[in-house]
């Protein structure tokens, strides 16, 4: 874990001891693997460049972007009965063979079409459900000739997510994440698939926590640059102003970790008196209405909003020992969720509201677990003897992303929530930690 992570968790671990009182057994629920849906790919139609070998390259992005949902498995092109280029003009077209596509098992069946010019390039493409025989989805994109093909490539397979699962794919979005490969911790962004990491950050300080706005244009992180103490900052690449957030909160307080509503509008924010344990506040992004919300000796931090942004979720050792607690979004009627495990921390709660999160100590080392709000049933979802830690869901609620030593240095890991198809982001470029998904594009 990051520095500041460690300090909060040694904090917090000191003279704690396992409460009894009061505990209560979850009901474990091992959820089972999820289909994937067979599908094939045509090669998009060109009539200005046929024989572009990019046509060919389009095509495996979309499939690799199809496959890294999980919820679809490619059919090869030497296994297909029809053609493996997309026949104009095919918009035209209400039929298609479904029987020679459901001989070699096709459920599924993308064809498209490429037109460009000088200025822009247009991708139109249709979505087959074989089973039923019928087109499920009809769609042309027109973008600037400078937009990179497999940015396109990656929209249309979250598109056909979208029309099969009901939830948009996410091949689409970014990852922000902690990294100390260029000798200090800064803040990196990298595609859903570990592809294009770069620097967000390069303030050569300790930077940490990373956490999107909903609209995806900036970044809320804490930082040391400022006083050598901690505070938050904004990484911007939008209209909105770079650098340090909140300064009319003064400079007293140290201002451990934030994180946004689900509107953008509020923060909850970590902070600290001088020589005083952590509370929870929130307040809105310019700095008025700040609000406390916890106001006792327990150390109190990790919060994070759900999905409505009622309720926060947050950890607390006021029971004796760190575990998560509920609360509403002004405070009121806090009540404990976690009653199994003796050090549980840093919960976020899925898009959907159907599960948070979080980490459990089990022998000395971290596991990630899934506890529903109600607190009824508990899942072990990433078990491994060597930690896993600081979990982060995807903006589908289908995925999550976390940091694991399992292979030495930290790194990102990616796995889907019931725990099948774990991937491997970051390898050998120093230690990366504390993950954060950002949302769908818009």
């Amino acid at each position: 874990m990051i520095q500041l992570a460690a300090l909060g968790a040694a904090v917090l671990g000191v003279g704690a001891a396992r409460a009894q009182t009061g505990e209560r057994v979850p009901v474990l629920v091992t959820p089972g693997a999820e289909r994937a849906y067979r599908i094939a790919v045509q090669r998009f139609f060109d009539a200005v460049a046929p024989d572009d070998p990019s046509i060919a390259s389009f095509r495996v992005a979309i499939l690799e972007a199809l496959e890294y949902s999980s919820a679809f498995s490619r059919i090869e092109e030497d296994a297909y009965l029809e053609d493996s280029l997309t026949s104009p003009p095919f918009e035209e077209s209400d039929t298609i063979v479904c029987s020679n596509w459901g001989q070699i098992g096709t459920d599924v069946l993308l064809q498209g079409e490429i037109v460009r010019d000088a200025a822009q390039i247009g991708v139109a493409f249709r979505v087959w459900d074989i089973t039923r025989c019928r087109d499920l989805l009809r769609r042309r994109y027109t973008q600037s000739s400078d937009v990179k093909p497999i940015e396109v490539a990656r929209r249309i397979a979250d598109d056909v997510v979208e029309a099969f699962l009901g939830v948009r794919g996410v091949s689409s979005t970014e990852i922000a994440f902690v990294s100390d490969r260029s000798g200090s911790k800064e803040i990196f962004v990298m595609d859903a698939d570990g592809s294009r990491q770069r620097a967000a950050t390069a303030n050569r300080s300790i930077n940490a926590f990373p956490d999107w706005s909903p609209a995806g244009d900036a970044i809320l992180y804490t930082s040391y640059r400022y006083e050598n103490r901690p505070y938050l900052f904004l990484s911007s690449r939008g209209q909105i102003e770079p650098g340090r957030l909140l300064p009319q909160l003064g400079d007293d307080r140290s201002q451990l970790r934030g994180v946004f509503d689900p509107a953008g509008e509020r923060i909850a924010l970590v902070m600290s008196e001088p020589g005083g344990a952590s509370d929870i506040y929130t307040v809105l992004r310019n700095g008025h209405r700040l609000r406390r919300l916890t106001n006792s000796s327990a150390i109190e931090v990790s919060p994070t909003w759900s999905p409505d942004g009622e309720r926060l979720a947050f950890v607390s050792d006021r029971s004796g020992t760190p575990q998560i607690f509920l609360a509403d979004a002004d405070g009121g009627n806090p009540s404990r969720l976690t009653f199994t495990g003796d050090y549980n921390t840093h919960p976020v709660w899925s898009p959907d509201g159907m599960w948070i999160a979080y980490e459990t100590r089990v022998d000395g080392q971290f596991d990630i677990w899934l506890i529903d709000p109600d607190g009824n049933v508990n899942v072990p979802l990433v078990t491994h003897p060597r930690s896993d830690e600081a979990p982060s869901w995807a903006p589908n609620s289908r995925k999550l992303v976390f940091s694991s030593t399992r292979r030495g240095n930290a790194d990102i890991y990616v796995v889907d929530r019931d725990g099948s198809n774990l991937r491997r982001l970051t390898q050998g470029s120093g230690n990366n930690t504390s993950p954060a998904w950002g949302p769908l594009p818009r």
